[in-house]
């Protein structure tokens, strides 16, 4: 493991379940690190910067907020746009812990073929990313953001549609073309806000 004296800006540090995707209802720690390099109008999620830490600080933190869950969820904001990301995946894996990034995919980063990466597109999408991807996110605000789709053709990668902010329109939008293209795409709600938990 790559030893750093370097700091992680974080928003909070949190034990759940995982409400989206793929591992919808599997516990897991949340680090959620603060910053983001877009500023998407429909964003929900509070990055704003709580506190300092190092990877190992991280590491322990994780400890007492979940024990031994083994699955440890980095998110953001966007979690590449710090350097220090990558020495904090490896702390993780180093801990014997199950990791999972959530990205917007714009900063190309080499990762561990262990770490599980959930790419959720916005303004722009690196090609490197695009291909990495474990499981696709796309938001839908209004419209099913199938520009994006191109990204990933040809690549055996599930591609969920997710309502923002489970509000009934963007539900009835992706519902619909989830019917309407069922080898396309799969349908994901926010199942955490749906039972109140963070």
């Amino acid at each position: 493991m790559r030893e750093t004296r370097s700091m992680l800006g974080l928003a909070e540090i949190f034990y759940s379940v995982q409400g989206e995707g793929t591992w919808t209802g599997t516990p897991a720690v949340f680090v959620r690190l603060a910053g983001c390099n877009l500023n998407c109008r429909f964003c929900d999620t509070d990055y704003s910067l709580a506190f300092f830490a190092t990877p190992s600080g991280v590491v322990a933190r994780v400890r007492e907020a979940g024990g031994d869950c083994p699955m440890v969820i980095v998110t953001g904001g966007e979690p590449f746009a710090q350097a220090e990301t990558s020495a904090l995946i490896e702390a993780l894996l180093a801990d014997g812990r199950r990791v999972h990034v959530e990205s917007n995919g714009t900063i190309f980063t080499e990762l561990p073929a262990a770490v599980w990466l959930t790419v959720s597109p916005k303004e722009r999408l690196d090609a490197g990313m695009a291909a990495r991807a474990n499981e696709v996110k796309l938001i839908v605000d209004e419209r099913v953001p199938d520009e994006w789709l191109a990204s990933f053709a040809g690549r055996d990668v599930p591609i969920f549609l997710q309502p923002e902010g489970n509000k009934r329109k963007n539900i009835a939008l992706a519902y619909a073309a989830v019917k309407a293209s069922p080898a396309a795409f799969r349908l994901s709600l926010q199942t955490h806000k749906f039972i109140g938990v963070p």
